[in-house]
């Protein structure tokens, strides 16, 4: 076992060589680094044919110039990017972010997280990301559709139903999918609705998948506690955020019994013991798209905390769906003390390595992000089927596709900890099952 964990170490440090300042990147690798001693001791084929160095470095990183002009006639230059990670499962697939901290480091964080949820789906799909440093937020919707073009002319050429299917992250929602499945369509002369997912439904869309990542993060933290002889039902819940994956969290969270008390935005927290009032927060934030203080102007009985940590309300149920590294260690620990018994992760690595250490040691039910958000791109590759086959399917019938598939991937993470000596921990159970899904498919495949 010494060797192996030196061997690890040696991979970790050549990732960082290779890869200077890229620090979310390190961050992604080594959380997945140190859960695979034991999968190595186990398995020593993986070592011997090296898997491990080769899913640690791209298949291919593609970064292109995204020229636009604005309103008054001023071109703009933004940075795109499409990472395509790994596809020993299937056609790469992963979200386009818009916002303007993306650069490589990130896309690579992203990208690297993609292909191990991807793999726990059970769907046959490999592991990508993009997007650019573009920022949505203030811009007309007819400067948005010129960028989206622009970004479209670069990537156009690197898409395909059996090559790389992106979809959306934050930043690009359904208006943005529309401008860029338009422009594809445009430049190819096709009309291949199997390019994108997230499309509206009117050309191609699924049912649920707005709500996907949301209600999938719900269904797994439920699914936790179910195996503890606990369900959802009575629980006072935080839910960070208040963007697409909060507001269906929130909405599941209420339909399974459990109560909703707190939401935030980049400027503040909205806490209202009586339970958030959905409706009213999809009318803010999906509609009229304002600023959750302005909740208060219709619920007077609830509190505005300017620029607060949601973290400190009390609660029995955390789901951080914001950001990455948005709850660290102290944030962890007044979790802990304040009551906390399960925390799943809604977006992509929200917690810091010293946050999930405390929650380990503390024994707290943690679902990480590849496997409790893994409810967006599992409902993707659903649409993905659909467009396949020509066909559409009820809200019913995907939401219950969309259960099963967590239900699966909990069970595998759930039997995976077992296997490898660490009952109970999501984060070992949810890096050893998909690592050992993609490596097996890459030792089948030969080297490639």
């Amino acid at each position: 076992m010494a060797d192996v964990s030196e061997k690890i170490e040696s991979i970790y440090q050549q990732v960082i060589s290779r890869n200077p300042g890229e620090n979310e990147f390190h961050q992604a690798v080594r959380e997945v680094l140190e859960c695979l001693s034991v999968v190595l001791a186990k398995y020593p084929e993986y070592a011997d044919e090296r898997i491990v160095e080769r899913i640690c470095e791209p298949e291919r990183q593609i970064i292109f110039r995204v020229p636009w002009v604005d309103d008054s006639g001023t071109i703009q230059i933004n940075r795109g990017f499409r990472v395509e990670f790994n596809s020993a499962l299937g056609p790469y697939k992963g979200g386009l972010r818009f916002h303007p901290s993306v650069y490589l480091g990130i896309i690579k964080f992203l990208g690297f997280e993609q292909i191990f949820k991807n793999g726990l789906t059970g769907l046959p799909i490999g592991g990508g990301k993009g997007g650019s440093d573009f920022d949505p937020k203030g811009k007309s919707d007819m400067e948005i559709m010129r960028f989206c073009q622009s970004f479209m002319t670069e990537l156009y050429r690197h898409l395909g139903e059996y090559t790389d299917v992106p979809a959306g992250d934050i930043g690009v929602g359904g208006r943005e999918i529309g401008y860029l499945f338009g422009m594809y369509k445009r430049i190819t002369n096709r009309y291949e609705s199997g390019i994108l997912t997230g499309k509206a439904l009117s050309y191609g869309g699924s049912q649920v998948r707005t709500e996907a990542t949301g209600y999938g993060t719900v269904f797994f933290v439920d699914e936790m506690l179910k195996a503890q002889g606990q369900t959802l039902e009575g629980k006072r819940v935080l839910v960070s955020g208040s963007g697409n994956v909060a507001i269906y969290a929130t909405e599941k969270v209420h339909q399974l019994g459990g109560k909703v008390i707190a939401c935030s935005d980049s400027n503040g927290v909205i806490v209202d013991d009586n339970g958030i009032n959905l409706e009213l927060m999809k009318q803010l934030k999906e509609i009229e798209r304002r600023r959750l203080k302005d909740y208060l102007q219709y619920e007077k009985s609830a509190r505005y905390v300017e620029k607060g940590n949601i973290w400190e309300v009390p609660c029995d149920v955390a789901l951080p769906c914001a950001t990455q590294n948005e709850l660290n260690r102290k944030d962890a620990e007044v979790l802990v003390n304040n009551g906390c018994i399960a925390v799943a992760e809604g977006a992509n690595m929200p917690t810091t390595p010293k946050g999930v250490k405390v929650f380990s040691d503390a024994k707290i039910l943690f679902g990480p992000g590849k496997a409790a958000n893994a409810g967006g791109v599992a409902t993707s590759a659903l649409e993905m089927q659909q467009n396949a086959s020509r066909d559409s399917w009820s809200f019913e019938y995907t939401e219950q596709r969309l259960h099963q598939i967590m239900k699966n991937i909990h069970r595998d993470c759930y039997e995976s900890a077992d296997e490898f000596g660490e009952p109970g921990n999501y984060v070992m159970g949810a890096n050893a099952a998909g690592f050992v899904r993609v490596a097996d498919a890459m030792l089948a495949q030969g080297v490639v």
